[in-house]
């Protein structure tokens, strides 16, 4: 088999329709396009509804600006902290390993809701002033870290 001998199965295509050639054919006089009117004359516009106010004009528009590369961050509170292990250092990739994230690539920050008791140390990618405050005043540690995406694209 050569590429020239390549071709649609018999009976898939159909030859195109020949208007206008008089009477006899079939399709003359009209073209089958039935008699007058807008469908008859042109193409009718995509999306039109015969006069009435299209659903695409009914419907509100989608208001706002969606940032292209908005930065989107997992969040773990103060509270969470309290029932993990204050001898290790805690990283993303132990939380998520734990299940208090869904990616191991995801970027956290940790929010100061909730108390602390115990002294622990945790780095992730961000922090609120609450947060760091309350793992101070607990004797911890709050370590900021740089997103790295090579890790992200590592798990795909």
């Amino acid at each position: 088999m050569q590429l020239h001998d390549l071709g649609p199965a018999a009976g898939a295509t159909h030859r195109p329709k020949k208007v206008g050639r008089g009477m006899g054919s079939g399709k003359g006089k009209t073209c089958g396009r039935g008699s007058k009117g807008q469908k008859a004359r042109n193409k009718v516009a995509l999306g039109f509804e015969g006069g009435h106010t299209p659903l695409h004009r009914r419907l509100p528009q989608a208001r706002g600006f969606k940032p292209v590369n908005r930065v989107e961050y997992a969040v773990v509170n103060v509270a969470a902290l309290e029932q993990l292990d204050p001898a290790v250092t805690i990283t993303p990739e132990q939380l998520y390993e734990l299940g208090m994230l869904r990616s191991a690539s995801e970027r956290l920050k940790v929010l100061g809701d909730g108390e602390l008791t115990k002294p622990v140390n945790i780095q992730a990618h961000k922090f609120s002033a609450a947060a760091v405050q309350k793992i101070e005043a607990a004797g911890g540690k709050a370590e900021t870290i740089p997103y790295r995406q090579s890790a992200r694209l590592k798990e795909r």
